[in-house]
């Protein structure tokens, strides 16, 4: 069973509440009416009732598991103005203000997430990367704990990327263009947990860099080493490489060679690059290259999971976003082990 099949099938076992804001797309509506259709999840569409209704009808997508909601027209769109006057008053945000706000698809549907009528949500098909996680940020918050919000793909393959690991966590792709020390750690830390829920295994870190154990010298260099130092003082227990090159990470001969005594001794499954041209160029170079599937960009570092699409998305990559997510809210709510 490749990991995509164990995802689907963890969703499947307890399907959560999912919110898709861009409820007019094609995109959006196929992969909703699939997800619903095969018991993935329950699915909220946001937008104008009337023409998602008349969408859904006329591809003959209508399923009980779908539900529509239109903010024009919704019960709990007074609520949901308060709450959001309440978290944005520091701002100057007036009650007015946020009656006109809510109204907005994608703030709307991150209330339903605050405020627990969702388990999840996904956005991004039509929206910004900067829009959803900044309406992320500021309605739902951060994970106690967490410093930082930031990215990652799933990369998939049905050949092995290396010594039989068919699925490797790349971060972050998305969102921290150049991470300080710090940022890189929190970056790191939220990819092994994002490994642990979602991969079946444990996290084997290893940040990128163009040197291995200190075979170039260099501040980009110095960056890297500093987040690996921290890494392991906050995690003693994780396997964790840094600096080292992509080559030592993956391959256990390089490995052996480059940096002997290596924690993670050429099979990682976490890569953490050391800036966001690092992270693209990486991601779409083993999509595009080397034939692997990227799901993502997911995000991490949030109270609740909220995912991110690619505006170039196609209706499948929204329908395995969904199931990611499906399965992030089902170890929030601790209602379904990671692992089963």
């Amino acid at each position: 069973m490749s990991l995509l099949d164990a995802i689907l099938r963890k969703a499947r076992l307890n399907p959560m509440r999912i919110v898709l804001c861009e409820g007019d797309d094609p995109r959006i509506l196929e992969a909703a009416h699939k997800a619903a259709a095969e018991g993935l999840a329950r699915i909220s569409l946001v937008g104008d009732g009337e023409r998602i209704a008349r969408a859904l009808e006329h591809h003959g997508w209508s399923d009980p598991h779908i539900e529509v909601i239109d903010p024009q027209q919704s019960s709990l769109a007074p609520s949901f103005a308060q709450e959001l006057a309440r978290l944005r008053a520091k701002r100057g945000m007036s009650l007015q203000q946020a009656e006109a706000a809510i109204l907005e698809p994608l703030v709307f549907a991150m209330l339903l997430l605050r405020l627990g009528h969702v388990d999840g949500s996904v956005a991004g098909a039509v929206h910004t990367t900067a829009d959803v996680v900044r309406n992320a940020i500021q309605i739902i918050g951060m994970k106690p704990g967490t410093k930082l919000v930031s990215s990652f793909f799933i990369m998939l393959r049905d050949e092995p990327f290396h010594t039989n690991a068919h699925a490797l966590i790349f971060a972050d792709c998305g969102l921290v263009i150049d991470p300080d020390a710090d940022e890189l750690a929190e970056i790191a830390m939220a990819a092994a947990d994002s490994a642990t829920a979602l991969l079946d295994t444990e996290p084997r870190v290893a940040l990128l860099s163009f040197s291995t154990g200190g075979s170039a010298r260099h501040g980009c260099v110095d960056k890297v080493r500093q987040a690996a130092e921290q890494l392991r003082a906050r995690r003693p227990g994780l396997a964790v490489d840094g600096d080292i090159q992509l080559d030592a990470a993956i391959v256990p001969q390089v490995a052996q060679s480059k940096l002997p005594g290596s924690q993670v001794a050429g099979q990682a499954n976490v890569l953490v690059f050391p800036n966001l041209d690092a992270a693209n160029i990486g991601y779409k170079l083993t999509e595009r290259l080397g034939h692997a599937t990227a799901i993502g960009p997911l995000l991490q570092g949030l109270d609740k999971p909220a995912n991110d699409l690619s505006r170039g998305c196609n209706a499948n990559d929204v329908y395995n976003a969904i199931a990611v997510t499906v399965v992030q809210a089902q170890g929030t709510r601790g209602q379904t082990p990671y692992g089963v």
